[in-house]
């Protein structure tokens, strides 16, 4: 069996590329709020990234092949409103859980999705000052003539769901 994580699942190339450097050649971004500070807060965050608190949250969740984000989930968001929505597929690409300061998931679009590209979803502790930090990081361009063509539109939502993303996590 071909592995979850290779040939022609995902719609582009750069798979894991959201644990480094951003790829050239997509629209790129980084959102990072404080949630405040403690161990406990991480913890309870990063779970809650696991079992796509995030997503539900903001009520695009359609559902999963796994009760929490494991490499090779298949995960399905809905964007928009009633029979305007679209179903987008995507699949996990990584989990951040063998870092005691991450803790997330990265997830990247396969074939019907209207952007091609990954979006990693994370809780960061920084030890130094005990904060604790909700981060999404992105890369992506338009798979489709409707994303095109809303350009920065587009673009301008991306940000706004990642914030609100970021709002659906517990803070101290």
């Amino acid at each position: 069996m071909e592995n979850a994580l290779d040939g022609p699942w995902f719609t582009y190339r750069e798979i894991g590329a959201t644990k480094g450097e951003l790829p050239e050649g997509y629209y790129h971004f980084r959102l990072q709020r404080r949630l405040g500070n403690g161990r406990d807060l991480f913890e309870r965050a990063g779970a809650e990234i696991l079992a796509y608190r995030m997503q539900k949250g903001v009520g695009i969740f359609d559902r999963a092949s796994t009760p929490t984000a494991e490499p090779g989930t298949l995960l399905t968001v809905r964007l928009g409103i009633g029979p305007l929505a679209i179903v987008a597929p995507c699949r996990v690409v990584y989990v951040l859980d063998d870092d005691e300061n991450r803790r997330g998931f990265a997830y990247g679009t396969l074939p019907g999705h209207p952007e091609v590209g990954e979006e990693l979803f994370s809780v960061e502790y920084d030890p130094a000052d005990d904060s604790v930090h909700g981060v999404v990081t992105a890369f992506s361009t338009p798979a489709t003539w409707y994303t095109a063509l809303g350009g920065p539109l587009v673009r301008l939502l991306q940000r706004v769901i990642a914030g609100r993303y970021l709002a659906t996590l517990p803070r101290a």
